[in-house]
């Protein structure tokens, strides 16, 4: 049998709107989710694949601007030679009766929508068996129906669904959770699957593909595809990179003894011009002199224009003060008193009094040794 080659990809959220992010962020990272359509189309002529499965969430909800899911459709049509196929997920279900009819409407004739659970020919020989969300919560597992979907003997069957394999969230007991073994069950050669934003391997015949551009730091690096190749018996999976934004989630583990800014040049990633691409959220950890602290804000605020995102978490960040410290901020007078009262709550203070007093103490070494010339 010739082999069979296509790209699975899934959750591409267009129009996702990025409310946790600053403005000046939001825009790139909204660009880069329509742009990943173009991407993946590269994907597949690389991988020499003519059919792309998109299992689930191609829209963020299920009223996209009109822009969104517009120049969405223009954009899967624009990819010649490709193949769409396209079922809905949670977030953009079939309850989305407006969206789907307009997508019906406008489609591109390479843009297949598929509602209903039942078998498609997408080549001869080659069939898939998709299960579109009805609505967001269907409740049951909507893949129970493919171990007795008929299709012709000798055809080569394909799955695509939305939902959970592995219940991420708990023991896996939930009605709506897809069997893991379930390729094997419908005699699947291959069961795509979305939902799962990093890419994950159920079995030989089944995974999630992932995002092919991230949208948070869960799931670090950059977004991606997977190109499966159907041979016979044998399958072969292989991740191809489409993301254009580089996520990185990293600890930062201080000590007082620490050479603070050293550690935190040698954790930042990345150089030069590629930089302008990268997410990174730092959260730092332990102890650290007061002068320190003052260093490592000053480095931060250095670094943080070189990368399109740079998020600093130092709630977990303790402060070790001395008397010089203290004397930093004022030898006496009323400036040295509140310092020593803030000094004494923090360190022997209820517990919450001494998150907020070690918060003033630093904000006050901050202010005080900024304004020194």
């Amino acid at each position: 049998m010739t082999a069979f080659r296509f790209i699975h990809a899934s959750d591409l959220h267009l129009g996702k709107a990025f409310a946790r992010f600053p403005e000046a962020v939001r825009g790139r990272l909204r660009e880069a989710r329509h742009g990943a359509i173009g991407r993946l189309a590269e994907a597949a002529r690389q991988a020499g694949a003519a059919h792309i499965l998109l299992a689930g969430d191609t829209f963020d909800s299920e009223t996209p601007s009109d822009p969104v899911w517009r120049q969405a459709l223009a954009a899967f049509g624009a990819a010649e030679g490709i193949d769409w196929w396209l079922i809905p997920g949670n977030h953009d279900s079939l309850a989305a009766e407006g969206l789907w009819d307009q997508v019906r409407r406008h489609a591109p004739p390479n843009l297949h929508l598929i509602a209903t659970a039942e078998p498609v020919m997408l080549t001869p020989g080659i069939a898939l068996l998709p299960a579109p969300l009805p609505r967001r919560y269907p409740g049951r597992d909507l893949t129970d129906w493919m171990p007795a979907a008929p299709t012709p003997e000798g055809t080569l069957r394909l799955g695509l669904a939305h939902g959970s394999v592995l219940d991420f969230q708990g023991d896996g007991e939930d009605a709506a959770v897809i069997p893991p073994d379930r390729a094997a069950t419908a005699g699947l050669a291959y069961l795509a699957l979305g939902d799962w934003h990093g890419t994950r391997a159920i079995g030989p015949r089944c995974g999630y593909s992932g995002t092919p551009e991230h949208d948070g730091f869960r799931h670090q690096g950059r977004g991606g595809c997977l190109s499966v190749c159907l041979e016979g018996e044998a399958v072969t999976v292989e991740r191809l990179e489409t993301g254009v934004f580089d996520w990185h989630d990293i600890a930062l583990e201080l000590t007082p003894e620490s050479a603070a800014e050293a550690a935190l040049s040698a954790a930042l990633p990345g150089m030069g011009a590629g930089r302008r691409d990268m997410l990174l959220r730092l959260q730092a950890t332990g102890r650290v002199r007061a002068a320190t602290r003052a260093l490592l804000a000053a480095a931060i605020s250095e670094a943080e224009p070189l990368f399109h995102h740079l998020q600093w978490d130092e709630s977990a960040l303790a402060t070790e003060y001395s008397p010089q410290d203290l004397d930093d901020i004022a030898v006496s007078g009323a400036l040295r008193l509140a310092a020593e009262d803030l000094y004494q709550a923090a360190e022997s203070g209820e517990p919450e009094e001494r998150i907020v007093a070690a918060a003033a103490l630093d904000r006050l070494y901050s202010l005080v040794r900024g304004a020194d010339p």
